[in-house]
Formats: C-alpha cells, sequence, structure tokens
C-alpha cells in the first residue's frame, strides 16, 4: 500500500502531547532498557514494538476488564489498553527515541461479520531516515487467529482487510490520534461501552 502522510512537517511525528508523554520517567525508563539492549535504531524499535505486543495486554482479550487507557504512561503503569493505547504507548517510546511515528486506522468488522458492525482499528507507521520509508506495525497482541511482526516488507499486520466485508484498510499516516477515537475512549465507563462507542469510520 502506499502510504500517505498527512502531515508533511516530519518534525510533527516527533513530537510529545498529553496523549503521547514520552517524558513519563516510567517511559523514559524502558527506552533506556531498549536502546541498551538494541544495537542499532531499528533493533530498539522492534525491542519496543515486542513489549507493547506483547506485555500491554489488549483489554479487549481479558474477561470483564474495566480498564480503559489512553494515554501513554497508563496504558504502560496498567499494562493494559485496547490497540489504540497500545499504538499510542509505541508511539511514545520510538518518538522518545528520536524515531517519527504516526497514527494509522483500519475500519474492520466489529466481531467477524458485516451483521455485527464496524470499527476503527489503530495502528502504527514508522519512519527510519536511513531508509527514507514509512512502514506499519501493529502492536494490537497476537492471540489465536491474530498474528503480528515488526516487519517492513511484507507487512505483518494483525488483521487481513476483507474488502468483500466492506472492511477499509486507510493508508493515511496522521501525525496525532484522531479526535474521534480519543472522544470515544474518553466518554466510555467501561470496556464494554468502549467496544460500542468506538468509531466506525475515518
Amino acid at each position: 500500500m502506499q502510504l500517505k502522510i498527512r502531515n508533511e512537517n516530519l518534525q510533527a511525528y516527533l513530537e510529545e502531547t498529553d496523549v503521547i508523554n514520552f517524558s513519563h520517567p516510567a517511559i523514559q525508563e524502558k527506552i533506556q532498557e531498549f536502546q541498551k539492549s538494541g544495537k542499532t535504531k531499528f533493533e530498539s524499535a522492534q525491542l519496543a514494538f515486542n513489549f507493547v505486543r506483547d506485555e500491554i495486554k489488549h483489554s479487549f482479550d481479558l474477561e470483564d476488564s474495566k480498564v480503559i487507557t489512553i494515554t501513554s504512561s497508563d496504558a504502560l503503569n496498567k499494562l493494559e489498553g485496547i490497540c489504540f493505547a497500545k499504538a499510542h504507548l509505541l508511539a511514545a517510546f520510538l518518538r522518545g527515541m528520536n524515531i517519527p511515528t504516526g497514527f494509522c486506522y483500519q475500519r474492520v468488522t466489529r466481531k467477524g461479520t458485516p451483521e455485527s458492525g464496524y470499527a476503527l482499528h489503530g495502528l502504527n507507521a514508522v519512519y527510519f531516515e536511513e531508509m527514507d520509508k514509512w512502514f506499519r506495525v501493529d502492536p494490537r497482541g497476537n492471540k489465536p487467529g491474530v498474528s503480528s511482526e515488526f516487519s517492513i516488507t511484507p507487512e505483518k499486520l494483525a488483521y487481513p482487510i476483507r474488502t468483500e466485508m466492506d472492511e477499509i484498510d486507510y493508508p493515511h499516516v496522521f501525525s496525532e490520534p484522531l479526535v474521534e477515537v480519543i472522544s470515544g475512549m474518553k466518554q466510555s465507563n467501561d470496556c464494554k461501552e468502549l467496544f460500542i462507542n468506538r468509531p466506525e469510520s475515518i
């Protein structure tokens, strides 16, 4: 897929925000661990991806979870979040290592069928200057039937998009999380509400 960079100012993909709060001490501590173990910036980024994918539990995979995390630091401290929160945390780790990182979205079925309705799924796009290339990664978290990797070619994302079911793979790379996504998270009291309150499309 040819990605469409929505903000031509590369610096925008390195900025710290209230949600992507990479100056938080807990995030800085993990960044130091990744950089100490990784021999290159790419290896450090891959370590960060694997940590978010494997160690931050997806709230919808946990039975009756009421935890909603939005900010990067909250997702790290609680070791939990849905796809959006996990993408926020990965962005914080990578931006904290001076690696431009953006936000991408897909429109997927809620429960595998069009009859179940649709919701946005969030993931990341990463830019490495030495490669002069953006590529997408999905830290959603693996489980039976869902598997993603830190891979440039080919992409190895969590969900294969089924256009025959009107799912959509949006090519846009945003420098900030969508306002509608953050609003849906803030307006939900628990994960059951959040499952419904996620935006359906861009």
